[in-house]
């Protein structure tokens, strides 16, 4: 997720390392923290395989930054991942919601719907937390207060993005539809 996310600020605009990291938190920093062990050679990786451009400009006050830009190629990767994300970046809520942050970078409705539409098949099928003899416990069952706390939290999570997808949905295929004249 570190590369999607790298990809999706500098398609937005370019960037020196300290503001992309200061986005990457904002992002998701909170869930998962970036370190500069893990964002450094990120960037060192993307910039050999073609997919950024790193320049050194002067700083603002006395030491150089390297600014990081993406490369056609790393626009090309980025719309890739966007248009066909892995299958963890459907199922794991945070992953989606790092994929939902550059979503919009997708220049069709129709792809964007497509991705939506695998999420809301992904939320669609039954699960839960626990299962006593092969059925999902529900949350008026569940005897234990903390986990009857977990089962209701996520029904109600749960519930509100099918609610927003099915909104986004027929907003996007709206977009998609052709103008009747």
């Amino acid at each position: 997720m570190l590369e999607l996310t790298i990809l999706g600020f500098l398609y937005e605009r370019p960037l020196h390392g300290y503001e992309l990291k200061d986005r990457i938190h904002g992002l998701s920093g909170h869930v998962r923290p970036v370190s500069d062990g893990a964002l450094y050679p990120a960037i060192t990786r993307m910039v050999k395989a073609g997919l950024l451009e790193s320049r050194t400009e002067p700083g603002a006050s006395a030491a150089p930054r390297r600014t990081l830009s993406l490369t056609p190629e790393g626009r090309a990767e980025l719309l890739s991942r966007l248009r066909d994300p892995k299958e963890a970046e459907i199922t794991d809520g945070q992953r989606f919601f790092t994929l939902l942050a550059f979503l919009g970078h997708l220049p069709d409705p129709a792809d964007q719907a497509a991705v939506l539409r695998r999420r809301q098949a992904f939320l669609n099928t039954p699960a839960s937390f626990f299962y006593e003899d092969g059925v999902p416990v529900r949350a008026e069952r569940e005897p234990d207060l903390f986990r009857r706390g977990m089962l209701r939290i996520a029904r109600a999570t749960g519930t509100a993005e099918k609610e927003w997808l099915a909104e986004a949905l027929e907003e996007l295929e709206a977009a998609a539809a052709p103008d009747d004249v």
